[in-house]
């Protein structure tokens, strides 16, 4: 056995664990650590300007690919005060994410010593696991276990807090001898899948929700044969959008109270059986839940066992990874296709593609200032099938799901619950750390953006090339919106007249130059016929000097973007769609 800091065992058991991604800032109380890290030199780490921004980093890292896991770094004290929105926003989207902190010597805990501070008490209702590690013989065990709980049953984050003495402890370790525990993910039973089945096979209108479960399970494929065998059609949530491409034909869109189309809420409302699939329910989904559960079945498979019945009591509730649970499903679909029991849904299918070719909401405006909703419509004409989304919250990102075309997993990554403002740009990093070769593009509203707009200059920094939309309406629009039901708009506008920047019309903040004191290129529109050239212009820069660019979007100031308290009553403030050429770049639009 070989005699080693506890830093230096722990950097080991993160390459033997496959966590080789780290976002972070130094400090004194993490020092060691660091210095094991460039000691190891397998430990990839990237400079934030922010430790929130680190741990959003670490977090985009995660969602990025299947099987990654970010790691968030940092000092003593503000530093795991600063992560706790990061974790706040992994743990409320089961995404796995290590971080790790700095802490004072074991000696000085209960003295209030400079930035000792009890994150382990701070952060465990958001994480899966937080430990202060007192002992250094429990470093590599507490490792061992913070990456096992990780990866088991729900996923979701961990911390692990180092005192700086037990860093710096010397303990006996062999990587070699060292192994990962095993994950431990419940799978739904034959019987349990049979009744699930039977159920559906005895609707006339049957529908499968599709949840960020099957994303997080790599088991997209699965789904679509799934539902391809059966005939039936798929209404993916906004954490499990891409799960089925949104030009497949039984992509039926997406319900809700915002982030919806006005045929997959139609189309929800006249089916009869739902089997919920790795999706948690969540409010902005069902609205009411009368309204929601009325006169249909449920079916739910989560992998979860609280999670079964949390919202409502399902017909039939089954613990499982939804990978698993797919799996099994498509071995009796199979049999029973093979046997000819399975009912014939081609009638259903029809009718719903007809409300997804009818019921498409307008885009093509050629307003100045422009329209929230051309904006989208030209993304949709830039950009490709293997695009990369990536946004958090606001009327950006509710208007975003809305018109916006996603085809495959992982495509759309968005920080579902949580919806911390400022989250965007920190997390597209971490994406295009995770994904390097994809074509990233960030959504932002204009206060979103300027949340955490300093680490744009990590993207300079490190070259880390994206495209960030920013509609920018001067507004706190999401708010603004809500606010009419108070008769008010209070504390909602960020306009002024910008003494350095007239050039802005009083829209306040001049995007363009903070931007590019960053180190990052910008551009600025002003009429909706220059996005295509805005667009093919920011991919150019991008591909030049592989940095950020941000296509800053001047809206008309007052937008209202569709949505409701309840799925039968979301309010349309434009006209919808009356021929193809209202809606160019909808899927399946009248003609």
């Amino acid at each position: 056995m070989a005699k080693m800091r506890t830093v230096d065992a722990a950097v080991a058991i993160l390459e033997k664990e496959g966590a080789t991604e780290a976002f972070g800032l130094p400090g004194a109380a993490i020092n060691p650590f660091y210095s094991a890290m460039r000691a190891h030199g397998g430990i990839r780490h990237t400079l934030a300007r922010h430790v929130e921004g680190a741990s959003h980093m670490a977090d985009g890292y995660s969602r990025a690919a299947d099987g990654n896991i970010g790691i968030c770094i940092g000092t003593s004290g503000p530093a795991g005060t600063d992560m706790i929105t990061g974790l706040y926003a992994a743990q409320a989207d089961s995404i796995p994410m290590l971080c790790i902190t700095g802490q004072a010597p074991v000696a000085k805990l209960h003295k209030e010593d400079f930035q000792a501070v009890d994150i382990e008490s701070i952060a465990k209702p958001l994480t899966k696991f937080a430990m202060t590690i007192l002992e250094p013989g429990q470093v590599p065990g507490a490792f061992q276990k913070a990456f096992q709980l990780m990866r088991s049953g729900r996923p979701g984050p961990v911390l692990l807090d180092l005192p700086i003495d037990v860093q710096m402890a010397e303990i006996e370790f062999d990587i070699d001898a060292y192994e990962p525990l095993p994950i431990e993910k419940p799978k739904a039973s034959r019987k349990q899948l049979e009744k699930a089945l039977d159920l559906l096979t005895a609707a006339k209108h049957p529908l499968i929700v599709a949840g960020g479960g099957i994303i997080n399970a790599g088991a997209s494929a699965q789904l679509v044969e799934l539902a391809e065998i059966l005939n039936v059609p798929v209404i993916p949530t906004l954490m499990g959008w891409g799960a089925i491409p949104d030009d497949h034909q039984l992509m039926a869109g997406m319900v809700g109270l915002q982030t919806s189309h006005r045929y997959g809420n139609e189309t929800f409302l006249q089916s009869d059986f739902v089997i919920g699939i790795g999706n948690r329910w969540a409010n902005r989904h069902t609205g009411g839940l009368d309204t929601y559960t009325a006169g249909r079945k449920f079916v739910h498979i989560d992998i979860e066992p609280t999670q079964i019945g949390r919202v409502f009591s399902p017909d039939l509730g089954i613990a499982s990874d939804a990978g698993a649970a797919l799996d099994g499903l498509l071995e009796l679909a199979r049999e029973r296709q093979g046997a000819k029991t399975l009912p014939d849904y081609s009638g259903w299918v029809a009718e719903c593609q007809e409300r997804k070719g009818s019921l498409q909401r307008k885009t093509n405006f050629d307003n100045v200032p422009i329209k929230p909703q051309r904006v989208y419509q030209e993304m949709n004409k830039a950009f490709g099938r293997d695009t990369t989304y990536v946004s958090t919250i606001g009327l950006s990102q509710i208007a975003g799901a809305q018109m916006l075309h996603v085809f495959g997993a992982r495509k759309w990554i968005n920080a579902g619950q949580a919806g911390p403002l400022g989250w965007t740009a920190p997390a597209a990093l971490g994406v295009v750390r995770g994904t390097p070769d994809a074509t990233v593009v960030a959504l932002s509203g204009d206060y979103d953006f300027q949340f955490m707009i300093e680490e744009l200059a990590v993207g300079a920094q490190f070259n880390l090339p994206y495209i960030h939309v920013v509609v920018n309406n001067s507004y706190l629009g999401l708010i603004r919106q809500s606010q009419r039901g108070f008769n008010m708009e209070q504390n909602v506008s960020l306009a002024f007249e910008n003494i350095n920047s007239p050039e802005t019309n009083g829209y306040g903040v001049d995007h363009i130059k903070v931007a590019e004191g960053l180190g990052v290129k910008a551009i600025r529109v002003e009429d909706p016929n220059d996005l295509p050239a805005a667009f093919d212009k920011a991919k150019a820069l991008m591909g030049e000097f592989k940095v950020p660019v941000v296509v800053e979007v001047i809206l008309e100031k007052i937008t209202n973007i569709s949505m409701g308290v309840e799925i039968n009553g979301v309010n349309e403030f434009e006209e919808l769609a009356e021929t193809a050429a209202d809606a160019p770049t909808a899927i399946l639009t009248k003609a």
